[in-house]
């Protein structure tokens, strides 16, 4: 039985909650408080676990307007466009893919009032394990050193992910401490996550499938935060840190961190680290959301923003979406048909019903016709002259998310998926880049060899001796176009085409280069600045 985070939940206690780093109000919805509550291990755990059932809402593709959300619809592969009468949403779609957002939009607040909720659990019960004895929780000091160490990493991860978007933002470790907190530069925070990491990373557990741990943060977690910090130093602080990369990749590649289902490795094909029995079968996936929906009725939501209005029957499950996220044409054909991840990661073509074989029909402009998803997204009626663009889709635009297949509802490990947030093919590519930077930009074939090692799962054996890099075919945009197909729906390629430079200089699709610096970090949202006069304004909102 996998360690299921999501269906632990929270315990019954009046656990802070911060909706926003200026809303600083503590609210008491149950009679057991703090001041009853940590009187064992099992509180305890509760509280521990509590970040990450929030996590869930942060980081994971699970219709909430998140982290992924904002890494991927302003990024070269995904957007949501307007399909017939469905999605134009106030044009906040629209806006991430043309980078036109502003202090105003709903879903970067949204994304920055979920990052400041989750500091609030961590901070909440940080707080409470350091001003308990051990004895007093009826745990060992041991345990309370590694449950603290667990929650600052978990902080630590929070604000990796608040320095990427935002850049600059308050530091905040105490609850209500202080009231109208202060921004930090992102320096600032690069160097608190930086020394947190160093602090309590030997009080992290080494991962194990045997501790069922793999959904919490361990060591090989901490490792992959590490070498996470150390690729986008330079963007982030001015500073390159490739050697540091190079050395926490190594630590990941070489089993330092422990192993899940034993040493850690590259899993043997593409399917394992994203299948319904991912936890058990994966010995490559480093941190994960973890999901048991069989045993605990809860699932990765990923299907609101991805399924269409009658997916439900190409799965033979449950679930129907609101049509929304397509994979732009562009980013489509940057994939060679004969690439496994174009043929099976991606949906295409004709859909058919999973039980009966039948063709699935369409909802709105192909009522009661076949569903057939097509490349382009543009509306056939009105000719091949139409231009393709975020405003002309219809249902069947657009090729579809099929990375993550939950399996029909018969299969008893039906949306068992865990959504993965760090998996070993990473630091693959991490340290492949690293040496590359430091080579003056060209391929050394330490690098080529660890990119041929993931690449070559996506190709047939027939076809691979014609698809495997050498040191003059892996260029640095090469890189970034194969880090693209690895990673897609993963929730990186923001991050990744402003570390390479590409994200305000590049055409894509419907997208026009936005060459204005501002535009690398989201603005702090109005609300907050207006609420809280400590804060400072990004530059240029």
């Amino acid at each position: 039985m996998k360690n299921n985070i999501i269906k632990l939940g929270i315990a019954a206690f009046g656990a802070f909650t911060l909706g926003a780093c200026t809303d600083l109000t503590e609210h008491i919805y149950s009679d057991n408080t703090t001041d009853n509550f940590y009187n064992n291990e099992s509180e305890v755990i509760s509280a521990v676990l509590r970040p990450y059932t929030h996590s869930c809402a942060v980081f994971a593709c699970q219709s909430r307007q998140n982290y992924w959300q904002l890494n991927e619809l302003s990024a070269d592969q995904l957007a949501w466009p307007v399909k017939g009468p469905h999605g134009y949403d106030d044009a906040k779609w629209i806006q991430f893919h043309y980078h036109t957002w502003t202090n105003m939009h709903a879903s970067i607040e949204d994304a920055w009032n979920l990052f400041f909720m989750g500091l609030g659990f961590c901070n909440d019960a940080i707080q409470n394990l350091e001003d308990r004895t051990a004895e007093s929780m009826n745990i060992t000091e041991e345990q309370r050193a590694a449950y603290i160490a667990e929650l600052r990493a978990n902080r630590a991860y929070y604000y990796l992910g608040i320095m990427d978007l935002w850049g600059n933002a308050p530091i905040v470790t105490k609850v209500s401490d202080p009231e109208m907190p202060a921004t930090n530069s992102r320096q600032e925070i690069f160097d608190f996550v930086e020394s947190e990491m160093l602090e309590i990373m030997d009080d992290l557990p080494l991962l194990s499938q045997e501790e069922q741990n793999c959904g919490r943060f361990t060591r090989a977690a901490g490792y992959a935060m590490m070498a996470t910090l150390y690729l986008n130093a330079e963007e982030w602080t001015g500073t390159a840190r490739w050697a540091d990369c190079i050395e926490y990749c190594d630590r990941l590649i070489n089993g330092e961190g422990g192993g899940q289902n034993g040493a850690m490795q590259l899993d043997d094909d593409i399917y394992k680290p994203f299948s319904n029995t991912n936890s058990t079968d994966s010995r490559e996936n480093i941190l994960v959301l973890a999901y048991d929906y069989m045993a605990s009725g809860i699932k990765c939501g990923w299907a609101g923003d991805m399924y269409h209005f009658n997916q439900r029957y190409i799965y033979g499950g449950t679930d129907n979406g609101n049509d929304g996220i397509v994979v732009i044409p562009s980013a489509y054909d940057m994939f060679e048909d004969n690439d496994l991840r174009k043929q099976d990661w991606m949906l295409i073509g004709p859909q058919y019903d999973y039980d009966t074989g039948e063709p699935v029909v369409g909802t709105s402009e192909y009522t009661g016709q076949p569903l057939v998803f097509v490349r382009d997204i543009k509306r056939y009626s009105e000719g091949d002259t139409i231009t393709s663009t975020m405003y002309t889709g219809e249902e069947n635009s657009g090729a579809r998310f099929n990375k993550y297949n939950p399996g029909p509802l018969s299969d008893a490990n039906y949306y068992g998926n865990d959504w993965v947030l760090y998996r070993l093919t990473e630091f693959y590519f991490d340290k492949a880049e690293a040496l590359m930077r430091q080579n003056g930009g060209v391929a050394t074939q330490e690098a080529v060899d660890l990119i041929n090692a993931c690449r070559q799962r996506a190709f047939s054996a027939e076809d691979w001796p014609n698809e495997m890099y050498t040191t003059a075919t892996l260029t640095l945009d090469e890189l970034l176009a194969e880090r693209g197909r690895e990673f897609i729906f993963e929730g990186k390629r923001r991050t990744d085409l402003i570390r390479f430079g590409k994200f305000l200089t590049e055409s894509w699709w419907d997208h026009e280069p936005t060459t204005s610096e501002h535009l690398k970090l989201y603005p702090i949202p109005y609300d907050q600045v207006t609420l809280n006069p400590n804060l400072v304004q990004n530059e240029g909102y």
